[in-house]
């Protein structure tokens, strides 16, 4: 087990990926997913294998400060964008002991609704609409129906 230079536990003993680590990987995933892009696109981009953009994406592997970069170039987008939304506390978190690397894998662990394959193919979906008066009253219809629940 090793210690960061402030004294937190990288990772527990049972080998649990650190909640920062597993945030910045679902927000890899989400952006490739949005740019459509397969795991193994992504690696030949990188000059890496699809089983170790696998492993960024599930934070089971922690992704260093060049390769970050790498991302955000291959992406399109800021560096920062991997740090978006991610909890004020979880920094101060220690490592989460009851995170499964198999839920991660599944997509039974999500750390945001957005990083769900359903959202992600949603909105794919929707940006594919040509039309924006189309693609307008999408977005309205979707707006409607999630009011519906609220009236009953």
């Amino acid at each position: 087990m090793t210690k960061n230079p402030d004294g937190r536990e990288s990772v527990r003993r049972t080998g649990k990926p650190n909640p920062v680590d597993v945030h910045v990987g679902s927000r890899v995933r989400l952006r490739r997913t949005l740019l459509g892009l397969s795991q193994e696109k992504l690696g030949d981009a990188l000059g890496l294998t699809f089983q170790q953009v696998q492993k960024y994406e599930r934070g089971a592997n922690r992704i260093g400060a060049s390769r970050l970069f790498d991302l955000s170039r291959v992406l399109d987008v800021p560096v920062s964008f991997f740090f978006d939304d991610m909890s004020p506390d979880m920094p101060t978190k220690k490592p989460a002991a009851d995170i499964d690397l198999e839920d991660v894998a599944s997509g039974g662990f999500d750390v945001d609704p957005m990083a769900r394959r359903e959202t992600l193919e949603l909105v794919r979906a929707y940006y594919r609409i040509r039309d924006p008066l189309v693609r307008k009253r999408v977005f309205e219809l979707a707006k409607a129906l999630a009011n519906v629940g609220d009236e009953y």
